[in-house]
């Protein structure tokens, strides 16, 4: 079993996050827990694509940035896996540089430390080549960058199917058994 972290920054993609919590309600019992840390901007962006506040009602423990006391912001938590989506590449550059100023970056500090999952959804485009070198400090530390790409072999017919194939492939990464689209299946 496993402690996940999803950590919800201010970049554009509300909808992966929104996913993704959905489908891990869904997997229960492939998890001992789940925890969630959202920032302040990724609150308006949510209510701006999304057109809600469900954020509100996530039914995962919550937890302030700020709030340095969580159990993630030490290895002794023991969570396995830290999933950032999306990851905006202010969030990614503080963890390439180990600036652990906020819950978030601490979290993927330690994860990172202890040899553990971290998984960042980057959804900005074009990326420069601060973007790219960062991108390549977290790989090195034994991050993975998943950038927010939708696949298109199961030919979606929503967006949000379309970003179910992202979702799927974090959850994929993450080690979770789901059924999903698979490459040369029918």
């Amino acid at each position: 079993m496993k402690k996940i972290l999803v950590a919800i920054t201010g970049a554009s993609g509300s909808i992966y996050s929104k996913l993704l919590l959905d489908k891990l309600e869904k997997l229960q019992g492939q998890y001992d827990e789940v925890s969630v840390v959202i920032t302040e901007n990724a609150k308006q962006v949510w209510k701006t694509e999304l057109g809600d506040e469900g954020y509100q009602k996530i039914s995962f423990a919550k937890f302030s940035v700020s709030d340095f006391t969580a159990p993630f912001a030490s290895g002794s938590g023991q969570y396995g896996t830290m999933i950032i989506i999306p990851c905006s590449m202010g969030t990614l550059g503080r963890i390439a540089s180990g600036i652990s100023n906020d819950l978030i970056s601490r979290a993927a500090d330690v994860i990172l430390k202890e040899r553990r999952k971290l998984i960042c959804v980057i959804r900005d485009t074009p990326y420069n080549l601060i973007h790219i070198r960062n991108m390549e400090t977290v790989t090195l530390a034994g991050g993975i960058i998943c950038p927010a790409s939708p696949s298109f072999y199961s030919t979606p017919s929503t967006i949000e199917q379309a970003a179910a194939t992202v979702v799927d492939r974090v959850l994929d990464l993450s080690g979770f058994d789901l059924k999903t689209f698979r490459w040369g299946e029918k």
